[in-house]
């Protein structure tokens, strides 16, 4: 096997290197307990239980006798690889601590990497986490399309400075304190997230009353409510047929034979923009079709601010038009009225994405049907309240945002960081001074 172009080979200072299987035994035994028996309680851990970010989120806990064959077993300090696309590709794996009884079983799709004597396991964790080895890993991966997996011996040719355990111990605190952060940050953009979905509900259900207040909940003041179809909404609230108060359309994708209909500027919301949505705003395509393309198919433009619902594959993934595009067959669109705000609708949108997805029917790909939507109703609060209630979301979401544009700042810092801190180009000493 040839050693892959980009393995952090270096001149200078740091010319020295040695193989990632020198630094870390690669899938070592396991010596249980002298006498342990198949009672004994051992971790668990399968692949969902490990994350991109190269944390162990899981606690299970099985018998030994349960998970002694066929699972891959490693020990307390251990570091965890997926070894199979695209789990290996998106960073899954861990630095395993507080094993119970200091024994783990596994997937058999993790390489379990074992920091030999004077190396730092964190330091093996975060080389085994970099963008670095990822990249010169794919360039070995071997089996079919969807199964391709990192062979063994790729850690026989994966290169890395030849660090003094000092030095690998320095690196690993820099970037554990960055972690720390990022986690943090993850954390309080969670905690946002969960006051923004509390602070939704109630002002789709209660509602603003004119003092700028939420109402009070019905069951505290039922004087201020009244029955409808949709359960108890506020007096001032009327219930109204979407289509009434916002003009529906959908979409069509014309002949992908036909190069002329397509490239041509026009923007055009497909299924292969499912991760731009729900985000408020959808302000680019993957695909744009042409104009010569809609004048010879059912394709229509949407204006700005036209809200889209995803029906079928991501059913009820929802975004508002940030400019004039055209959708494919697979969304439904509504143009709303003055008396409808749209971003209100998308808020709605959102909130009933769990029903969307519940009365979704089919096996491979579900769908909600045309006859849905003509028959869907809303309730409607006065406009002033409704643009009353979107300022208030609005402001909910900036404080959103805010967080997640500083927690990618961090993960950019931390991407960088590491290239550098790992192949030596920038010294950790002269970092910490």
């Amino acid at each position: 096997m040839q050693r892959p172009p980009s393995c952090g080979d270096l001149s200078g200072p740091w010319a020295m290197h040695k193989s990632l299987s020198e630094i870390a035994q690669v899938n070592p035994q396991v010596n249980l307990p002298v006498g342990a028996a198949a009672s004994m309680h051992v971790s668990f851990v399968p692949m969902s239980d490990v994350s991109e970010s190269g944390d162990w989120i899981g606690c299970q806990v099985r018998k030994l006798g349960e998970v002694r064959d066929g699972f891959s077993a490693f020990a307390e300090g251990d570091v965890l690889v997926a070894k199979i696309t695209p789990c290996f590709e998106n960073g899954k794996g861990a630095h395993v601590r507080g094993l119970t009884n200091g024994i783990g079983f596994g997937s058999t799709e993790f390489h379990v990497l074992r920091a030999r004597h004077g190396v730092s396991q964190r330091f093996v964790h975060h080389v085994a986490q970099s963008v670095r080895l990822r990249r010169a890993a794919e360039a070995f991966m071997s089996g079919s399309a969807g199964q391709r997996r990192v062979p063994r011996e790729f850690f026989d040719v994966f290169n890395v400075p030849d660090f003094s355990l000092r030095a690998q111990q320095q690196i690993g605190v820099v970037l554990d304190t960055l972690d720390t952060t990022i986690r943090q940050t993850e954390a309080i953009i969670e905690k946002l997230k969960q006051v923004k979905r509390g602070l939704l509900h109630d002002l789709l259900t209660r509602g603003i009353d004119a003092n700028g207040e939420l109402r009070p909940p019905q069951s505290q003041a039922p004087h201020l409510y009244k029955d409808s179809q949709l359960g108890w909404i506020p007096k001032e609230w009327v219930v109204e047929l979407l289509d009434d108060i916002a003009t529906r359309g959908s979409g069509h994708t014309p002949s992908k034979s036909i190069a002329s209909y397509w490239n041509g500027g026009v923007r055009w919301v497909s299924l292969a923009d499912s991760h731009r949505l729900d985000r408020i705003y959808i302000d680019t395509t993957d695909k744009e079709i042409s104009e010569f393309g809609i004048a010879n198919s059912s394709a229509v433009k949407h204006p700005a601010g036209t809200v889209v619902l995803s029906r079928d594959a991501g059913v009820g993934k929802s975004a508002v038009l940030a400019s004039e595009m055209a959708v494919s067959q697979h969304f439904m669109a509504w143009r709303c009225s003055d008396r409808l705000n749209n971003l209100l609708l998308y808020f709605k949108l959102q909130h009933m994405k769990p029903t969307f997805e519940a009365i979704a029917l089919g096996s491979t790909i579900k769908t909600i049907g045309l006859d849905y939507f003509k028959r869907l109703r809303v309730s409607v609060p006065p406009r002033r309240e409704q643009d009353m209630a979107v300022e208030v979301v609005m402001a909910s979401e900036v404080d959103v945002r805010t967080q997640q544009a500083e927690l990618e700042k961090l993960r950019l810092l931390k991407c960088g960081l590491m290239d550098d801190l790992l192949t030596g180009r920038v010294r950790v000493t002269s970092l910490l001074a």
